[in-house]
């Protein structure tokens, strides 16, 4: 949706008809007038409630304004990419249509149900910036783990990795972190932001070890009921 210069993506969490999806572009924060019409039109067509993606401080104000309220608080690192970057010692491949099924069994294994992708949040991953990247590593013939990388101007997006449960601890997700990483540089960008849960410390840790940095103010995932609707 587009009210003058804001653009808002827009649609149902994870393929549920009552809880809308609710996502400013990276990096431009939209006014409370394309809030609030973004609001009126969804419980329009029949929302109950809407959540939003990992939103800045200053991407939330907009949303605070119009009575959304924090739903959960993650960590937000940043790599500075202003040195070489270590090549990835297990080699990855560029992800591919018939990869879906198994990248999608990956991704649910990996997070919990709140945070699980369904085909139209890995759809929504790869498009929201304007070029991204999409890699995943095989083991012994099925897919062990995949990586979604963005990038808007000079910044880009470590927006997904996940490596099945029964696959972690074997280097799948630092060679997937690496090669997105040098993409990300060979691109121009200047950074990178990676988010996290708060309690999932092993890949806090892995972040950290490959570089990145704790931000101060982190991010928050904000929630707000419509009319009639009940809060998620």
């Amino acid at each position: 949706m587009q009210w003058g210069t804001d653009r808002l993506r827009v649609g149902p969490w994870r393929g549920d008809a009552e809880i809308a999806y609710i996502a400013p572009i990276p990096g431009r924060p939209p006014s409370v007038h394309s809030v609030g019409e973004c609001v009126r039109l969804l419980e329009g067509r029949g929302f109950r409630s809407a959540l939003t993606s990992a939103l800045t401080p200053a991407e939330q104000e907009a949303f605070l304004d119009l009575q959304f309220t924090i739903h959960e608080h993650l960590h937000l690192l940043r790599h500075p990419l202003d040195g070489q970057i270590t090549a990835p010692s297990i080699p990855t491949r560029r992800g591919r249509r018939r990869d879906r099924a198994e990248v999608l069994e990956v991704d649910h294994g990996a997070f919990n149900p709140f945070w699980r992708f369904d085909q139209a949040g890995l759809d929504d991953a790869r498009q929201a910036t304007p070029s991204s990247r999409f890699r995943v590593i095989d083991d012994d013939g099925t897919v062990a783990g995949y990586a979604v990388t963005g990038r808007a101007g000079t910044i880009s997006y470590l927006q997904r990795l996940a490596v099945h449960p029964q696959r972690q601890g074997r280097g799948f997700g630092t060679a997937l972190t690496l090669d997105a990483l040098q993409w990300a540089q060979r691109r121009g960008a200047h950074s990178m932001l990676v988010n996290t849960q708060e309690r999932n410390g092993v890949a806090l840790s892995l972040y950290e070890h490959l570089g990145f940095v704790l931000e101060d103010d982190g991010l928050d995932v904000l929630e707000r009921a419509f009319a009639g609707g009940a809060s998620s």
